[in-house]
């Protein structure tokens, strides 16, 4: 994955500080093997028990933020529930075929906590389940960059990813 560019789109802030310190540690390790960017768009705002209409118009409008967003010829990796179980090993394989294949930008979508609008998902070379266990939806964007860290390690043959 030597050369390769990671663009991660998130929707929503991290709003607490303990989530975003890990945030900040692995973009800063990811900073020493890829050419990282980190793009945070709103979160529609919704009312507190809100209609599968209104959600559903929610998830289109930030769907069409994230779409503008994403590079283009990037191979799209979409997290979501329904998404394919990956080992950390089978991750750093996928994606470092398809750095040596010859996509040199490698995006990964994590929507709002009512997940992403279909045409994203749609877009999505990859969709990735991080588990069957429901986690705070913050954490999923930790899980993603020690991931991506772990990646990064596992093809150098370090000691970090046992």
């Amino acid at each position: 994955m030597k050369g390769v560019s990671i663009h991660v789109i998130c929707v929503g802030k991290l709003k607490e500080k303990f989530y975003a310190d890990a945030a900040a540690e692995y973009v800063k390790r990811l900073g020493g093997y890829c050419r990282f960017r980190l793009t945070e768009l709103p979160e529609e705002r919704l009312p507190a028990s809100p209609s599968r209409a209104q959600i559903d118009a929610a998830l289109e409008k930030e769907g069409a933020a994230i779409r503008a967003r994403l590079p283009a010829g990037a191979g799209v990796t979409a997290l979501c529930v329904e998404g394919e179980l990956l080992s950390s090993e089978a991750l750093a394989e996928k994606l470092g075929r398809w750095s040596a294949g010859g996509t040199g930008t490698l995006a990964f979508v994590i929507g709002s906590s009512y997940g992403l609008h279909p045409s994203v998902k749609a877009l999505a070379r990859l969709r990735l389940s991080m588990s069957p266990m429901t986690f705070p939806h913050h954490l999923a964007r930790v899980m993603l960059l020690e991931q991506l860290y772990r990646c990064f390690k596992i093809e150098e043959g370090s000691g970090y990813h046992k």
